[in-house]
């Protein structure tokens, strides 16, 4: 019954009725805007390109100031990201600005995932919001929102087309970031061949349905502009901080032998255009359209992952609590399933390691029975050998014992042999006395 009686009630025609005086509610945008210039505001500027390519450069000049940066050089490993935030006031105007820098993009010799971590940061920054967003107690107005407004894709004059890089790059990023693509450095180029790198650029953008962002025209104050300048896209930009004479003032520009060029000077480049539409004219579509854009869908898919949808005109609605316990039961459920693989799998792993090392006891077995076969069959010979060497022996130790009793038989022999010689050599000497003593005796 309430329901259709809110149905009538929201059937019925809106009635428009004159007020009998003045009110005041038409102070309200004065309100806001008092409000708004009370509290702040934040916008965080995402600068992609290669190293050198002037990236610094043009935020100091984009904002009449210089910001503090360090260097990078050419020998980065990968691509990382760093965000530096600075306080700006502008009148009565107070502004938080975060300027991201891509150190080391284009340096590395792969660049297939160059983009990567781009990526992660812009959807860190997201899942940042979307967990203040979440919170029981959120304090969004006081939360520091480091969302990426805008992203400066820096494209290099050189060649004539874009690189394969750039056309990835930017093709990952269209769909999570406002996307703006610029020509750093447009005064190494000649105009003619300006002019045709730009037709080039944006053809090469459409053919690969890359979406780059687009000055709104809806409203009428500036419908007109906006569409001007959606026909210089991409912007041909010059930065510099040094202050040069040329003639009876000084310019912001880039001194050459051969003259100079003027960033504020739209017939030399596209500077002032593209300052014009990012900060004074375009600015705060550029939030709206992080937020109720690229952050939405990021939100939306995130929700969705989580188990939230939003209900049908023709279909129930839903209970937040019913949601929640189904996606919980879902997880639980989920969970004791994994639990159950997991022990099935330590399971299986524990019997493939048990086999394993049955396996590899039953080789070591064999083994040591082998090398116990080997050593045996070792000692054995070594037996033999030396069973062997015992006999030689013994027959080498009779050998010797009877070659020395034959030496010893042998001295003695010859020790007779010369002392009987003797004998008979004194027994000869004295046979002529006697021969004289009986020869003396005949005579007498």
């Amino acid at each position: 019954m309430a329901a259709n009686e809110v149905d009538v009630f929201a059937n019925e025609e809106k009635r428009n009725l004159e007020l009998g005086g003045h009110v005041g509610f038409d102070s309200l945008p004065d309100q806001l805007v008092s409000k708004s210039v009370a509290q702040g505001f934040s916008f965080n500027i995402l600068c992609v390109g290669e190293t050198g390519i002037g990236k610094s450069t043009l935020m100091n000049t984009l904002f009449n100031t210089t910001f503090e940066n360090e260097e990078a050089s050419h020998y980065e490993n990968e691509v990382h990201l760093r965000p530096q935030t600075y306080d700006l006031q502008e009148s009565n105007v107070s502004l938080k600005l975060t300027i991201v820098h891509t150190v080391g993009f284009g340096d590395q010799i792969n660049k297939e995932e160059s983009y990567k971590p781009i990526l992660e940061y812009i959807d860190t920054q997201f899942e940042k919001y979307l967990e203040e967003e979440l919170k029981i107690k959120r304090s969004l107005f006081n939360c520091h929102d480091t969302r990426i407004h805008i992203c400066l894709y820096f494209i290099a004059p050189t060649g004539h087309s874009l690189k394969s890089l750039d056309l990835v790059t930017m093709k990952k990023l269209d769909s999570k970031v406002n996307i703006i693509p610029v020509i750093a450095k447009a005064d190494t180029v000649s105009k003619n061949e300006l002019d045709k790198l730009k037709i080039k650029i944006m053809s090469e953008l459409v053919s690969n349905g890359v979406q780059i962002y687009q000055f709104p025209t809806e409203d009428e104050a500036v419908a007109e502009i906006n569409s001007s300048m959606n026909t210089h896209l991409p912007f041909a930009v010059v930065g510099s901080v040094e202050d040069v004479k040329v003639g009876n003032k000084m310019v912001k520009a880039r001194l050459y032998p051969w003259g100079s060029v003027q960033v504020e000077n739209e017939n030399h480049c596209d500077f002032v255009k593209l300052r014009e539409m990012l900060v004074r004219v375009n600015m705060e579509d550029l939030r709206e359209q992080t937020h109720a854009r690229h952050y939405e869908l990021y939100r939306r898919c995130k929700l969705e992952e989580m188990g939230f949808k939003d209900t049908d005109p023709d279909s129930q609605s839903f209970s937040l609590q019913e949601t929640y316990e189904a996606k919980r039961k879902e997880f639980l459920v989920e969970l004791q399933r994994k639990e159950e693989e997991m022990r099935q799998m330590f399971v299986n792993k524990v019997k493939e390691t048990e086999a394993e090392l049955k396996e590899k006891e039953k080789e070591l077995h064999d083994r040591f029975e082998q090398l116990k076969r080997m050593h045996q069959d070792e000692k054995k010979n070594l037996e033999e050998k030396r069973r062997e060497l015992e006999e030689e022996m013994n027959a080498f130790n009779r050998r010797k014992v009877a070659a020395e009793t034959l030496m010893g038989q042998a001295l003695q022999g010859c020790s007779q042999q010369p002392f009987k010689k003797d004998k008979d050599k004194k027994n000869f000497f004295s046979l002529p006395s006697a021969c004289s003593l009986t020869s003396g005796r005949n005579l007498n």
